[in-house]
């Protein structure tokens, strides 16, 4: 996908702040929205369901944490990539924003090299391939409709939930999974299992893919990268 089949939303209550990031994005060839406030960006969510939502942290009403967590709420907004925009003199609790759904954190102010830097190693996270059945992360593939992982030219088999896991964590690589998240996607809210048994499948993973593609974010849970 190029930049223009991209919408994102940008969410900020500085109206100096939305002009500057949003001309910045548009002249990358991205569509952008904006809004200046909680309530007008969920507004917007629901209408245009975007890939990527840039969301200031501290706004007066809603602030960022909660319309995190209401975005994740609206249909057909599971997936989509959500990074906080965070003063850096803010001490906002990285791991609520984690709760609450979010992707990453940017700290403004930025320049716009670094900034559309971000954007595209955030849009890399979508999945390639049809349907998202096949994703491609480095030398390792996995296709997810034949429960397949390949690494350079070796099948690597892999037990159904390794293989779950796997899989959530390529599917947006960069991002953190907590391990709440990782227990009610992989193992179902219902199955009562421990922090261990995340740590076991994790340590198995490694020892069959390799040490550098999971990522231990302490107190957090865990993400991908390549």
């Amino acid at each position: 996908m190029s930049a223009n089949d991209y919408k994102i939303l940008l969410v900020d209550d500085e109206q100096d702040i939305l002009e500057f990031l949003s001309y910045n994005l548009r002249k990358e060839g991205y569509e952008v929205s904006t809004a200046l406030s909680g309530k007008e960006a969920l507004d917007l969510a629901r209408k245009e369901i975007p890939h990527l939502v840039l969301l200031d942290v501290m706004m007066p009403g809603l602030d960022g944490i909660e319309v995190c967590r209401e975005m994740r709420q609206i249909k057909g907004m599971e997936d989509v990539i959500i990074a906080f925009l965070t003063a850096r003199s803010e001490d906002y609790s990285h791991i609520a924003g984690f709760d609450a759904g979010a992707d990453d954190y940017i700290n403004k102010p930025i320049k716009p090299r670094v900034l559309m830097s971000r954007i595209k190693a955030l849009l890399r996270r979508f999945p390639s391939g049809k349907d998202g059945q096949e994703m491609h992360m480095g030398d390792i593939k996995i296709d997810r409709e034949s429960y397949l992982v390949i690494k350079g030219d070796s099948e690597i088999n892999l037990p159904r939930k390794e293989f779950e896991l796997l899989s959530l964590l390529a599917s947006k690589p960069g991002k953190v999974f907590t391990r709440e998240e990782i227990l009610n996607r992989v193992w179902g809210g219902d199955v009562v299992v421990g922090d261990r048994t995340i740590d076991v499948h994790i340590r198995k993973l490694r020892e069959k893919i390799g040490e550098d593609y999971i990522k231990t974010v302490k107190g957090v849970g865990y993400k991908f990268e390549f």
